[in-house]
């Protein structure tokens, strides 16, 4: 099939013990579903910011002075970003909009959240 090109598919991990960001060297797979114990998987969105970094899942990226939060939209089956402060202004993240931002960091390593 000439029209299909593999997609690289990584993953970082939030170790919610030591609340640490990690690079992970394996994950578990029990049918078909990928899993690592007392971790947050969060994929690459194949996307990467302004200065080539790679954009991964619960990624809080710069625009200016203004935040936001890239996720999974499970429901619309596919990447979205939208402001921190208004979740619900959500639109689909495409990588004309990713190449204007930068990655400031991972949601959980900024201490956004108290999970």
């Amino acid at each position: 099939m000439d029209r299909f090109t593999p997609r690289k598919i990584k993953f970082k991990a939030w170790n919610q013990e030591e609340r640490l960001l990690l690079r992970l060297n394996a994950i578990s797979c029990s049918k078909g579903e990928l899993f690592k114990k007392d971790h947050i998987l969060l994929q690459f969105t194949g996307l990467l910011d302004k200065e080539e970094e790679e954009i991964y899942d619960m990624d809080v990226l710069l625009v200016y002075s203004e935040k936001f939060l890239v996720f999974w939209n499970a429901e619309k089956n596919g990447w979205f970003f939208c402001p921190i402060e208004i979740p619900e202004q959500a639109e689909p993240f495409l990588k004309t909009k990713a190449q204007v931002m930068k990655r400031l960091g991972s949601y959980f390593e900024l201490n956004l959240t108290t999970t």
